[in-house]
């Protein structure tokens, strides 16, 4: 079984997909004039001024939401797997995954703004099958995404987490992973039976903080090994193009395990965060596209670079070469994952260092745990459009404390190539059907650049005079059938989210 599902990750990980990913991103960031560059500024304005309502988050919640998904075990044990197999020059290819990835995220998102619409509660859901459906008339297609999502975001990619979180705690505290499992299915259980408000808040609150709290103590380190740093850059740039002299073999390596675990990271173009940005209350779709491109940079130039800052700049990793033997082997015994960060942290901070990752590996992975489940939840919302099913929710939610369960106490091989294979899968799908679908987004972010350059202080977005169809909500929106603005002097619904 485990041959299988390693040939079965193999196929669906080959060069194409790679090629796809990096592809993709190049071809959206021409077609969009760079926003990724030039919308910085726009990005951070607009992630601070808009408001919620009833139907939907702000659009920071909605980033913390989308940033609770996108910064997980990936950010400190996916960047050591990279080094660990692809070498240091793994690390600017995941920089080159995230600026490339950035107009990746802006399509997918505004794509689910536009074609987002309101559930039974009157809450905002969209994602890439309900833009697939919508705007390609590809029903069949959206509901195999939609399973695909609930398989991958409900099953297989918890799992990953929780195994991170058993194996920091194990390594720091001397945890059994059954102890670790009960208390995060625990406190798991009382977020996600309390419904997507709850979910929002809970996300604004931990997800700036932890992030920010894991990149100072990554500033620290490089202060403190600051006679490191250059030395430190020239072996990513010399090893990402196979000039050093150690890691010159790695080239292919560098690229295929740096995009891999850049997209397992920052997640663009694998249709997750479309997800959270659908349920932003916005003025304008591209609006919340600019936010999502903001949270890959954050993600990775951040999150991300500050693990591979604090691996490299103390020398505390591991490199397989092609031929499986051991390039650099500063820590004997300890494999590819949390402990390269709990140690090069134990280094510079002895007794501080194992546990301190630790609670940043909790604090991640458990937030990203919840983002998934509010993706699966999307995904079986879709499929229960049209047939309701209320006990699918019920089960999706056992299901999913069920995965978490299994994965704090199964291998970390066997986690990290099924939650592989949920990436893999759906960034296949979604990366094919935004390129079809792409015009709307481009549309969009044309009519808002323009309502811009005008001195627009309050935008519309009339879907019907850009000559996009079945923009549902946005339609009844331009018809004043829906609330122009949201009121924020609203008192709070006791029953929202329940």
């Amino acid at each position: 079984m485990e041959d299988l599902i390693n040939s079965l990750n193999g196929i669906i990980w080959s060069r194409a997909l790679i090629v796809l990913c990096l592809g993709a991103g190049l071809y959206f960031s021409i077609r969009t004039r760079f926003m990724q560059v030039r919308g910085v500024p726009e990005m951070i304005r607009l992630m601070l001024t808009n408001k919620s309502s009833a139907a939907g988050v702000s659009s920071f919640q909605a980033l913390a939401m989308s940033l609770s998904g996108r910064v997980g075990i990936g950010n400190i044990a996916g960047v050591a797997t990279a080094i660990a197999f692809g070498g240091p020059g793994a690390v600017f290819w995941m920089w080159v995954m995230a600026f490339l990835g950035a107009s990746t995220a802006y399509v997918e998102s505004t794509l689910a703004q536009i074609y987002k619409e309101k559930d039974d509660q009157g809450r905002f859901r969209g994602g890439p099958a309900y833009y697939i459906e919508k705007a390609m008339g590809q029903r069949w297609y959206a509901w195999i995404f939609a399973a695909v999502t609930i398989i991958a975001t409900g099953f297989l990619l918890p799992g990953v987490q929780a195994n991170g979180i058993a194996e920091g705690m194990t390594n720091a505290f001397g945890l059994p992973p059954a102890v670790t499992a009960a208390v995060v299915v625990v406190a798991l259980g009382f977020i996600i039976f309390g419904g997507v408000k709850r979910i929002a808040k809970f996300a604004e609150l931990v997800v700036p903080f932890m992030a920010l709290a894991y990149m100072l103590v990554a500033l620290v380190i490089m202060f403190l090994n600051i006679e490191r740093v250059p030395a430190m850059f020239t072996l990513v740039f010399e090893s990402a193009f196979g000039m050093h002299a150690g890691f010159g073999a790695m080239l292919g390596l560098a690229v295929e395990w740096g995009v891999k675990r850049g997209i397992y990271s920052n997640e663009a173009g694998q249709g997750t965060g479309p997800h959270a940005a659908a349920a932003a209350e916005v003025e304008h779709p591209a609006q919340q596209g600019y936010v999502q491109a903001f949270s890959v940079y954050v993600d990775t130039l951040l999150v991300c670079s500050a693990t591979a800052f604090m691996i490299l700049s103390t020398g505390m990793y591991n490199v397989v070469g092609a031929g499986g033997g051991m390039l650099v082997e500063a820590l004997p015994g300890i494999a590819a994952g949390p402990g390269f960060a709990q140690s090069a942290v134990e280094s510079v901070l002895p007794g501080y260092g194992a546990g301190f990752v630790a609670l940043a590996l909790l604090f991640f992975a458990f937030t990203t745990i919840v983002a998934y489940y509010y993706m699966a939840e999307t995904n079986v919302t879709y499929i229960n459009r049209k047939v309701h099913r209320p006990w699918l929710v019920f089960v999706l939610r056992i299901a999913l404390l069920a995965a978490v369960t299994f994965g704090a106490v199964r291998s970390a091989g066997m986690a990290w190539t099924l939650g592989d294979i949920g990436v893999g899968l759906m960034a296949w799908l979604n990366l094919v059907a935004i390129l079809i679908l792409q015009k709307p987004a481009l549309k969009a972010l044309r009519d808002y650049e323009a309502q811009k350059k005008a001195g627009t202080t309050a935008f519309t977005f009339d879907p019907e005079a850009l000559g996009i169809r079945n923009a549902k909500f946005w339609e009844r929106k331009q018809d004043g059938l829906e609330p122009v603005l949201p009121d924020p002097t609203r008192a709070p619904d006791p029953t929202d989210g329940r």
